[in-house]
């Protein structure tokens, strides 16, 4: 059912490792032309374009900061130069910078988060929207977050914020897109074990964070692989626009 992707040309940002490259390569086992986007980690995301290509897949690297107007712009060109055209994008992008207390938040922080979260996905939408009218069903998936609904851990007001931002971004886009026949939907994964938490999640909060999913245990980025090959899918959601998708193991089911 998901044969439709095939041949299908991809704009994953953020997607040298985590659950991007794992989004990145699913696309790719698909039959998809992928572009793999980085920032600072150009070898790791050079390894998963090799892995890709060994695998008989199509994927090239393209580097940039998405975080600033002209970044995001150019990454998102640059895709489009090397797929010739675009069907979809993943706004994957985003950190949470540093865990801060809300008396410890400064403008640099706060510019840093919401240019990561969200200038990034009005930017990079804004520039594709174009090609992906020409593509005749394009689709826009957002990376939102539990955090957008649950409000986040410890020091992470700027990030939760962020991400609720994008959620609801993602329902008035896809209002107004519907009439260019591009969807716009975003998955929210949940405690999903990649380099975020590694670096921003102890295991005391990881272990006390496990404790609230009914499922008992934290994700694996494999495991929300599917929902964004669904949501690209024509075929499989093709009458679906405008939802988030909550891939948490049951920690918050709206």
């Amino acid at each position: 059912m998901l044969s439709d992707l095939k041949n299908k040309r991809v704009l994953v940002t953020g997607s040298s490792t985590g659950i991007g490259a794992a989004v990145a390569a699913g696309f790719a086992k698909l039959g998809a032309s992928v572009v793999v986007h980085y920032n600072a980690s150009a070898g790791e995301a050079e390894s998963l374009v090799e892995r890709i290509t060994k695998e008989d897949g199509r994927a090239v690297a393209v580097g940039g900061d998405v975080s600033s107007t002209a970044g995001a712009t150019q990454v998102v060109e640059e895709a489009v130069a090397h797929l010739g055209g675009l069907d979809v994008l993943v706004n994957n992008a985003g950190a949470l910078v540093r865990r801060a207390p809300v008396t410890d938040i400064d403008d640099e922080l706060y510019d840093e988060v919401l240019d990561l979260n969200i200038r990034s996905v009005v930017m990079a939408s804004r520039t594709a929207v174009p090609h992906l009218r020409k593509a005749e069903g394009g689709a826009i998936i957002n990376t939102s977050s539990v955090a957008a609904r649950n409000g986040g851990g410890p020091g992470a007001l700027l990030y939760a914020s962020s991400k609720a931002f994008v959620s609801n971004m993602t329902r008035n886009m896809a209002r107004e897109l519907a009439g260019d026949g591009i969807r716009v939907n975003a998955v929210a994964p949940g405690v999903i074990m990649t380099p975020f938490h590694q670096r921003f999640s102890t295991p005391e909060l990881l272990e006390s964070m496990r404790k609230t999913i009914p499922m008992a245990r934290i994700g694996d980025p494999a495991e929300c692989v599917g929902a964004y090959l669904f949501l690209a899918s024509n075929r499989m959601s093709g009458y679906i626009t405008g939802q988030i998708i909550e891939v948490n193991g049951g920690q918050y089911m709206p």
